[in-house]
């Protein structure tokens, strides 16, 4: 759902070329009020309070940057070649930053993309970058992508997406949130130790790509390539492309579930029928496809598909404990979603149905009708599209024969004349990260001295597949490190990134490599 649509007023808008150190004040005091600010639990001291001080005194910079790489329209979902050049500026820019730090950057050519009409796309390059070679130090790798989702102001955007907006310490745009300003925050960390003249405390690696809203399309196969090359002498890895679970508590996430997306067809022609002339006299595909679609999930959100749970692991007590420690108002969650009312009535059971049980989605109809106006139409082939959100030790191949079987079912005992077919089209597993590792424990550290508050551990209900391949190709520690809030509307309109959340990051990324320097 769009977030709130934000209140723009003559006082509320600022020209960046004035210094928001005049404003810092007033707006501690929003974010106070807010409950979006906590004191570090204690000052920081020498090079860390030289790092947060420069961070502090450099923030306009940091945000113009930001403003400069919102203002690239990196599509990657909509194949257009004026947006693929746009997506090559983009990885250009990138790339030329992290030379102007020092870093050694190979751009790898990730080949072209073949569409279903025949036509071909470059694939943007992907950016495999390093800073240091110390055996003495631990190396860090950091994953981020550059490519955005579609964004038109005419679709409900308050001002331009493509235009970096400030109101009331939010900064607006397509992209701040996911992923550019997480890439930027973690390049402002590194560039701050640069401009303080101090030994990085850690190597520091960087995989950003261009096509992750796209599939990634290039990117296993890079990092199966690389793996005795690139990646022999990483040994964590860090992902910093999803949200918190509040507006005000930072998290670091463990998990997230896998996905298998489903396409149930339903023929009796190629070509639609009228209705006055054939409604009555022959099973409708619609019907057929509606009748499918409405047995594999029931109203209070159980999945009908028999078998389904049987590998779910139970909830232990434990697991039961680290939802009670979360620190989530509901009625704040659902007021911020614009949902009337969820399933579920606590904030445990919430939580579980988001990220430990598997869910099941309707996503639409190909083949009908869906325009404005009255069409009396029979669509001849209708395809249905659903996916099954996957949890650990459910096993895909064993879903996608289940799903299978069910549907045969319900379509044998409507007696239809019509043919169906089902497809699994994308099948990707869940991933869970040790949380005991090094890195976890330096990260809970960063966020504790940063913001003065223990982090909130959590799951993701989505899906972000380099994780899982990240774990199994390299086979090295992989943690996700979210900056942004929960209300950003990543994916949506009016996307953002809080002014806060994107500063405090930039901190937390440069403490926590201090914090990692300690552990190794």
């Amino acid at each position: 759902m769009p977030p709130e649509r934000p209140e723009f007023t003559s006082c509320a808008l600022r020209s960046f070329g004035h210094s928001y150190r005049h404003h810092l004040p007033f707006l501690a005091f929003l974010l106070l009020l807010d409950g979006g600010m906590f004191s570090p639990s204690s000052p920081p001291t020498g090079l860390l309070e030289k790092v947060f001080q420069y961070i502090d005194l450099h923030q306009d910079e940091f945000v113009q940057t930001l403003k400069e790489w919102v203002a690239v329209e990196s599509d990657s979902v909509q194949p257009v070649l004026r947006l693929r050049r746009e997506l090559l500026r983009m990885m250009g820019l990138a790339a030329e930053r992290l030379r102007l730090l020092g870093a050694r950057v190979d751009s790898v050519d990730a080949g072209f993309q073949q569409l279903p009409d025949g036509q071909s796309l470059p694939i943007p390059p992907i950016i495999l970058a390093e800073l240091g070679d110390d055996p003495k130090k631990p190396t860090v790798c950091f994953y981020g992508h550059l490519d955005v989702q579609p964004a038109r102001q005419e679709d409900g955007w308050v001002t331009d997406p493509y235009t970096l907006t400030e109101v009331d310490g939010k900064l607006y745009g397509r992209g701040t949130t996911d992923n550019k300003g997480p890439v930027l925050a973690w390049i402002n960390a590194v560039s701050t130790f640069r401009a303080l003249d101090e030994d990085l405390p850690v190597n520091v690696k960087f995989v950003i790509e261009g096509m992750e809203e796209a599939g990634s399309p290039a990117l296993e196969e890079l990092v199966q390539k690389e793996k005795a090359g690139f990646f022999s002498s990483v040994d964590y890895i860090v992902i910093s492309d999803n949200l918190w679970i509040s507006r005000r508590t930072p998290a670091l996430t463990y998990g997230v579930r896998g996905n298998s997306y489903f396409m149930v067809e339903v023929k009796c022609r190629d070509q639609d029928f009228h209705s006055g002339t054939f409604g009555g006299i022959l099973n409708e595909p619609m019907a057929d496809l509606v009748a499918l679609l409405g047995s594999l999930v029931d109203s209070s959100g159980r999945i009908l598909i028999p078998g389904i749970y049987d590998h779910v692991a139970p909830v232990t007590e434990e697991e039961k404990r680290t939802y009670e420690a979360i620190n989530l108002d509901l009625e704040e969650y659902r007021k911020s979603s614009q949902v009337k009312k969820f399933l579920f009535d606590t904030k445990e059971e919430l939580l579980m149905h988001l990220w430990r049980y598997p869910s099941l989605s309707i996503h639409g109809i190909e083949g009908a009708f869906h325009e404005p106006g009255a069409k009396t139409v029979i669509p001849g082939r209708v395809i249905g599209k659903f996916s099954i959100r996957l949890v650990p030790h459910m096993n895909m191949s064993v879903v996608e024969k289940q799903v299978k079987q069910h549907l045969d079912y319900i379509f044998s005992k409507r007696n239809s004349s019509n043919q169906m077919t089902v497809s699994m089209t994308l099948g990707l597993h869940p991933w869970t990260a040790n949380t005991r590792d090094n890195q976890y424990l330096a990260a809970k550290r960063a966020i504790k001295t940063v913001f003065g508050t223990e982090p909130d551990m959590i799951r993701d209900g989505s899906t972000i597949p380099i994780a899982k391949i990240f774990q199994d190709t390299i086979q090295k520690s992989v943690m996700m490190l979210p900056l942004g809030a929960v209300d950003d509307g990543e994916h949506s309109q009016n996307e953002k990134i809080n002014r806060w959340n994107y500063i405090e990051g930039s901190k937390l990324f440069a403490a926590f490599f201090l914090e990692m320097a300690k552990l190794h």
